[in-house]
């Protein structure tokens, strides 16, 4: 079965070569730091250099867009699914899960965006996916505010450390 490995920034290396990914996309704010372990390779790497917040307009910081969320749509297509796909952001609590439900709905779109929600929350107790970015993916995909719904209703995660890396399967074993 395809998965996604979602995981905080300070456990991406070993996530990487723990799954043997080969695949990464970084949600990491513009002037965050970071290596890209040495088993991605440059090409399939996405880098999205975008803040956690859910609206424009606050100083410095970059809210998430349409731009954003159609990288990560296009990205996960250029997937070939032989290794898991490896989704960070800084704590791996809310912008990375967010793009984990994205590129599983728009791999796998025929899905029920519930058990997507319930599948995620069920993978981590902290996940709070990053509402503008689910709000996007949601119109962007064409699921009419189904995502949106679901999201909040597995509502917020429970406080965490930013050390709880987690994999999401693709689909349930029941295929959808």
């Amino acid at each position: 079965m395809s998965f996604i490995v979602v995981s905080p920034l300070s456990r991406i290396a070993e996530m990487a070569v723990r799954h043997k990914a080969r695949d990464m996309i970084s949600l990491i704010a513009k002037e965050q730091s970071f290596h890209r372990p040495g088993v991605i390779a440059p090409d399939r790497h996405l880098t999205l250099s975008i803040n956690d917040i859910t609206f424009k307009g606050t100083g410095g910081l970059v809210a998430p867009d349409e731009t954003h969320v159609q990288a990560i749509i296009e990205f996960a297509a250029s997937w070939r699914q032989e290794t898991p796909l490896l989704i960070h952001c800084w704590m791996g609590v809310s912008r990375s899960p967010a793009a984990a439900l994205i590129a599983a709905l728009s791999i796998a779109p025929d899905q029920d965006e519930g058990g997507l929600a319930r599948r995620l929350r069920a993978a981590s107790p902290f996940a709070t996916p990053n509402a503008r970015l689910i709000e996007i993916g949601d119109t962007l995909l064409g699921r009419g505010g189904r995502l949106a719904a679901a999201v909040k209703a597995i509502g917020r995660g429970a406080d965490a450390d930013g050390n709880a890396p987690f994999l999401l399967g693709l689909r349930d074993d029941a295929g959808g």
